[in-house]
């Protein structure tokens, strides 16, 4: 079964503490998991508290379906994170095969 991952690099530019900044990340990480089952996760340390780094992961047995998935979740994100005045500014996809 091919796998699919999502790598998406976020500026949070009005972050001022760690408590700001995680405020963005839990927000958009909790839509996208229930917005697409997907399995979501922070993957820096949170030493920046304006920038953050989110991986995403999905499972399916169609490449096509995978691909459309992400690409939806891509753009999802990218609205979830300037509704909270962050900005996505980098994004890549790759799906792994069997």
């Amino acid at each position: 079964m091919p796998v699919a991952r999502l790598t998406l690099e976020i500026e949070i530019p009005h972050a001022q503490s760690l408590k700001d900044r995680r405020q963005v990340v839990l927000s958009l990480k909790d839509k996208l998991r229930h917005s697409f089952n997907l399995a979501v996760a922070e993957m820096d340390e949170a030493l920046v508290w304006n920038r953050a780094t989110i991986g995403i992961a999905a499972i399916s047995s169609s490449s096509s379906y995978l691909q459309g998935q992400l690409q939806k979740a891509d753009e999802a994100a990218r609205r979830i994170a300037n509704d909270h005045g962050a900005e996505v500014i980098d994004s890549w996809a790759e799906i792994l095969p069997e």
